[in-house]
């Protein structure tokens, strides 16, 4: 009989935990491990950000489909690895801490045979003073709490905006290191419509605030468009949709610090700029939940698995060199931990090599650079890879990992919503192949293919996205041919 221990039950860690149990027999056991004890379809909280979706809307409680399906779940947080053992197994081991009501507090240790870190990130609103909802002076739509608040801030905004006085809202990144641009993107979009359908469109300056190189790079390092028109960059489409929905745009920005009404940061060539605001919402950056790892002997040995930023290492080619450098080929493929064919990070928990959006920065060294993207559909396949090379070695006794999902390979769709509602909503609809560029073999086309590189808008987009909504409910909560449903 063997374990297999999920740390993390997002996009990722789910679809491993469910396509393991559907790949190995009963015999074998299938264990989560998450703080949350609700799963959240996290790209609708931009909806419940703008008041159009509840809570209630997009989570769902963990408990009742692991029991269904017979996984193992416990309400705790990853505290520790120890890959090697301890002084008492050879075998490999996780420290939890319990976060369930009646067990806060208490701990544990387990054992496992396989494990998958899915952890995702731990949001580092500190990393910028002044930047969160708790404790800070911005919203955010990260989880369902902080979008319920988000959409409670962005209605008081718009009653002062209804009676006469004349805002600025600003939505965007906190920090020059973001990941997640898409998220802003969307959410500066339905705050759009949700200004005209409550009639003080005029009365709102709408800013849009990002740490991206240019319009529609989204940390990817742009996309070009092959239309019947010709080839259209990302940045000329991208521009013409703010310039139509009148929302301004500030790019190659880093935030430095936030007081009340007040956004501080800095551009390219390094001058410090100030930016009023009476509504903002602005995302984190994001590290590395905070695990360390221990040999047997309890030496810690944190830096051997761990990138400084807190996220695992992989099989991927972390060799120091210039971005001009890079290739396609550095990036992970069957995202195992090196020495321990037995131990994979995916989704977000990984250690990408560089970034993919070439980096800036001020004359005085403060960073510019969008973090690459792994949530949603990338995550979604990585956890099924893993969780694929984990059953074939359980039944094959060996370690070899067929299964690969490097993003230099794998192609992702995108649907950024641009307001929500069943005859005026509106959608970005993209798709990108691969999601690394790969400039060895498509030097000519922006590294991808572009005839599975397009982008199209409108209100068929919408509907598409919506039926996803309700789709991947679906399929997370593992109901009849769930798996039929793709990454």
């Amino acid at each position: 009989m063997s374990r297999v221990i999920v740390l993390g039950a997002g996009v990722a860690g789910h679809t491993a935990a469910l396509t393991l149990r559907r790949k190995l027999g009963r015999e074998h056991e299938v264990v989560v491990v998450s703080p949350n004890s609700t799963w959240n379809w996290i790209p609708s909280n931009i909806w419940v950000g703008v008041g159009r979706m509840t809570r209630e809307d997009v989570v769902f409680p963990l408990a009742p489909v692991y029991a269904r399906k017979r996984v193992d779940f416990h309400q705790a947080k990853a505290t520790t690895i120890w890959p090697d053992g301890d002084a008492e197994s050879s075998r490999g081991a996780v420290d939890i801490e319990y976060t369930e009501p009646g067990r806060a507090g208490q701990t544990a240790r387990l054992r496992y045979d396989y494990l998958i870190n899915a952890t995702g990130p731990a949001l580092n609103f500190a990393a910028t003073p002044g930047l969160g909802p708790d404790g800070g002076y911005t919203a955010s739509v990260c989880t369902p709490g902080h979008a319920v608040d988000a959409a409670a801030r962005l209605d008081t905004a718009i009653e002062r905006a209804r009676a006469g006085e004349k805002l600025r809202f600003v939505v965007g990144v906190g920090h020059g290191q973001c990941t997640c641009e898409g998220a802003a993107f969307e959410y500066a979009f339905n705050v759009e419509q949700k200004l005209e359908q409550a009639g003080v469109r005029e009365n709102v300056e709408l800013v849009y605030l990002s740490n991206e190189p240019e319009l529609g790079d989204f940390g990817v390092g742009g996309m070009s468009f092959r239309t019947k028109h010709g080839d259209v960059s990302g940045e000329q489409w991208m521009s013409s949709l703010f310039h139509e929905r009148r929302i301004r745009a500030i790019t190659r920005a880093a935030v430095t610090a936030i007081e009340p009404g007040t956004i501080h940061f800095v551009q390219e060539d390094g001058s410090p700029q100030v930016l009023e605001f009476d509504f903002a919402m602005l995302l984190p950056p994001f590290r590395g939940v905070a695990l360390t790892a221990y040999d047997r002997a309890g030496n810690d040995v944190s830096d051997r698995f761990f990138a400084p930023n807190g996220f695992m290492w992989v099989d991927a080619d972390y060799s120091p060199k210039p971005y001009a450098q890079w290739s396609a080929k550095d990036w992970p493929t069957t995202y195992q931990v090196p020495g321990y064919p037995n131990m994979f990070a995916v989704g977000i928990a990984f250690a990408p090599p560089h970034a993919i959006s070439e980096p800036l920065a001020t004359p005085d060294g403060v960073a510019i650079a969008p973090a690459p993207p792994r949530t949603g559909m990338p995550s979604g396949a990585m956890g099924k890879a893993a969780a694929m090379n984990i059953a074939e070695m359980v039944r094959t006794g060996t370690d070899a990992a067929r299964h690969s999902a490097s993003m230099a390979e794998l192609p992702a769709a995108c649907i950024a919503s641009t307001g929500t509602g069943f005859a005026r909503g509106s959608a970005v609809a993209m798709t990108m192949t691969p999601i690394v560029p790969d400039f060895d073999a498509r030097p000519a086309t922006h590294g991808r293919d572009p005839d599975h590189t397009s982008g199209e808008v409108g209100l068929a987009a919408h509907w598409l996205k919506r039926m996803l909504h309700t789709a991947f409910l679906y399929k997370a909560k593992a109901y009849p041919l769930w798996y039929l449903i793709p990454e």
